[in-house]
């Protein structure tokens, strides 16, 4: 009885093992076969553009479209039963919030009808604008959705997702360039993984015979008039076995021997480029302080100058300070004192007033040089500083010889008051020595 527990303990765990062992295989299947499919999408981009037509891409858009449904729960109506769903509807309420996100557009397409239909469409615009991987991430992060629309086991919820969305970032370097009218839009076939293109076996250094002799061994078998002469000497199968292994050692070093020519070439003229550029930067450096050393005698004759127009222009300043006192002192010793010239107006204002009262004389006054010699006696007795040597110069002058016109240089000179200046230019001309009686103001008179 123990045995028999003991057994059916085994069963049972067998069978529990048996659904694990299978959905491990399952998602480890399909992301080695992700992987190698982007590879070969990569290798492809290189020689022609990747559309719709290209074997690669259509490969590979199978392979994601069975990941990204891979243990995806199905939908519960109203009537309690389950309907399978697409994961469109997992991509569209997980990949709202990626910025500028194409969904409002893919579910306005008329072209494209069922759900399946635009979740291959998302694939490719996704592929167009560079932001698969982009997507992948945003809405792995939201566990919670993901939880709510996967069942346990699923890819998207192992340790396998991390590595699905750095796979498709290598995906952002090709130029895509689909058709959303073509017929890889078509949801009524589920996609297929065409595994040819991934399968390779090689033979391992401890097979006894080579795959030539096994088909020629199996050939001779199946023949009815075969017998043990016809099959060769085991030795020469030996030779041509080890030949082929010889060939295959000497392509695969050849090939290393090419890439290992290719990589010193390559360093050699890296290390040149490298060479020139610090020749470039010492040059540029060399440039930069020449610059600086100019910069800064430039700095310092600027300087120099500026102090030495500082210089001259207070040099300039002094002169023109003692020049202008110069030509004050000047003028000052030259004008006479303030009460000669209120003397000199006196007497030009009472000759002026006569005239205007008709009391012109032409006897009162012989000439006007005598009337210019008064005007200078008064002046002089007024002024303390002349002594009796002024007074016997005036009467000499009064005594030299009369000219037989009447002369204002004696008044002229002895006047310095700019309106008397102005009678007296009045005086000189004819029309008044002419006409006596012609009236004549001014407008500093006064008379009383």
């Amino acid at each position: 009885m123990a045995s028999i527990g003991l057994g059916g303990l085994n069963v049972s765990a067998r069978r529990k093992s048996v659904p694990s062992r299978n959905a491990a295989v399952e998602r480890r299947n399909l992301i080695t076969v992700c992987r190698f499919s982007v590879k070969t999408l990569i290798d492809r981009s290189c020689f022609e553009t990747i559309d719709d037509t290209s074997p690669e891409f259509n490969n590979f858009a199978a392979i994601l479209e069975q990941i990204l449904s891979h243990r995806l729960k199905g939908q519960i109506t109203w009537f309690g039963y389950e309907s399978p769903r697409s994961f469109w509807d997992y991509i569209r309420v997980a990949c709202r919030k990626v910025s500028h996100n194409c969904i409002c557009s893919i579910e306005n397409m008329e072209n494209v009808g069922s759900s399946r239909a635009k979740g291959r469409a998302w694939i490719r615009v996704a592929l167009m604008e560079k932001h698969l991987s982009e997507y992948i991430s945003t809405a792995l992060r939201d566990f919670k959705t993901t939880r709510r629309f996967y069942e346990d086991g699923a890819i998207v919820l192992g340790e396998e997702a991390n590595m699905l969305a750095g796979m498709l970032l290598g995906l952002n370097a090709i130029d895509f360039s689909f058709c959303l009218k073509g017929e890889g839009l078509d949801g009524s076939f589920p996609a297929v993984i065409d595994y040819t293109p991934y399968l390779k076996l090689t033979q391992s250094s401890d097979s006894i015979s080579s795959d030539e002799e096994e088909l020629r061994t199996l050939g001779s078998s199946g023949s009815e008039g075969s017998t043990p002469e016809n099959v060769g000497p085991p030795f020469i199968t030996d030779e041509n076995s080890w030949y082929n292994k010889c060939k295959r050692v000497e392509q695969k070093y050849r090939l290393a021997l090419e890439q290992k020519g290719y990589l010193e070439e390559l360093v050699r003229l890296r290390e040149n480029q490298l060479s020139e550029s610090v020749s470039q930067n010492k040059l540029l450096l060399q440039r930069i302080e020449d610059m600086d050393l100019a910069h800064k005698m430039e700095k310092e004759q600027l300087e120099y100058i500026i102090v030495e127009l500082q210089d001259q222009l207070t040099v300039l300043k002094n002169n023109d300070l003692r020049s202008r006192q110069e030509l004050t002192t000047h003028l000052t010793n030259q004008w006479p004192s303030p009460g000669a010239m209120d003397v000199n107006a006196v007497a030009l204002d009472t000759l002026l007033y006569r005239k205007h009262n008709q009391q012109w004389d032409e006897k009162s006054f012989q000439s006007l040089d005598q009337l210019s010699a008064e005007v200078s006696l008064s002046q002089s007795s007024l002024d303390p500083g002349h002594s009796q040597d002024g007074k016997q110069d005036g009467m000499n002058l009064l005594n030299e010889g009369k000219e037989d016109t009447p002369s204002l240089l004696g008044l002229c000179g002895s006047l310095t008051s700019v309106a008397s200046y102005k009678s007296l230019t009045s005086l000189k001309s004819s029309e008044y020595l002419a006409s006596p009686t012609t009236e004549m103001t001014s407008p500093g008179l006064t008379p009383s």
